[in-house]
């Protein structure tokens, strides 16, 4: 039976149209996740330089310049989870990028398989040292932040398990959507910091909250949309991609480009006031 011309054309334009929202929605994400990483390593040094840099020179007080508590005399358990919590979660950001590569998970299977077990222990020793540090370390923050920042901590945890659960059972789908959930949520503190400088740019200093007591409704609402909010995304994405016509994985691909676009102008602003000049 012969198709009319006019179905044939409209099956195949119908075609098109899909393929290139799909290649829109993938040119789109892979720019958010280039600024992204970009950002992370660039934080990642600034943690290392800091942090590492004191800890090497002897001058562990140093810490303290940017973090409440960070160093505490008399206080060697507390002092090392700091340290622990810090430093493993610059290597987390590097490590976690190199996962999220295709052509190397493809390339170097063997690599992928034991960064990958390095990224879920240092994920998880992250995540308990940052609940640790929130409740008996000292925090800036009011109770409502602790419990975000604590929620993201447990998250990371979960996420973690369920993508060596997943692993172990042989379904490489699921673990990779859950290795993606914990990409984003060990981001939090990242994105924390992102986001509170885009916001600070954005209304030209402080709005929502106090700078001296670092209290107010937007950072209450940032200690829990700095890892809700691109968990989100995520589940959006993932649905726009494997189940969305060509109209919702435009509209996914114009999210994604202004998240891309907004995330660079918060590594922007947060190198430049944040991190270089403590490098």
């Amino acid at each position: 039976m012969m198709v009319p011309s006019s179905a044939f054309l409209a099956v195949r334009g119908a075609g098109t149209a899909h393929a290139s929202a799909a290649r829109a929605l993938r040119w789109a994400t892979t720019l958010w996740f280039l600024v992204t990483v970009a950002g992370q390593l660039v934080f990642a040094a600034y943690i290392v330089a800091l942090y590492g840099g004191a800890l090497l020179r002897g001058h562990s007080g140093q810490w303290n310049t940017v973090m409440t508590h960070g160093h505490v005399d008399g206080d060697p358990a507390g002092n090392a989870a700091t340290i622990a919590h810090v430093l493993v979660a610059a290597l987390v950001m590097c490590s976690g990028a190199l996962q999220l590569v295709p052509r190397l998970r493809a390339r170097v299977p063997a690599f992928h398989r034991w960064n990958g077990r390095f990224y879920l222990g240092a994920a998880v020793v992250a995540g308990v040292t940052g609940i640790y540090m929130v409740w008996w370390r000292g925090a800036v923050g009011d109770v409502v932040q602790h419990l975000g920042t604590s929620l993201n901590g447990v998250v990371v945890v979960a996420c973690a398990a369920l993508a060596l659960q997943r692993i172990v059972a042989g379904d490489v789908a699921a673990h990779r959507r859950w290795a993606l959930r914990l990409f984003l949520a060990v981001g939090g503190v990242w994105f924390f910091r992102v986001g509170l400088m885009f916001w600070l740019a954005l209304n030209r200093g402080p709005a929502g909250f106090d700078a001296d007591t670092f209290r107010g409704p937007f950072l209450s609402f940032l200690a829990f949309a700095q890892f809700l909010l691109p968990l989100a995304v995520l589940e959006l994405y993932l649905y726009c991609r494997a189940r969305g016509g060509a109209f919702r994985q435009w509209g996914m691909a114009f999210v994604m480009s202004g998240l891309a676009l907004a995330t660079g102008a918060g590594v922007v602003v947060a190198t430049a006031g944040m991190w270089l000049p403590h490098m």
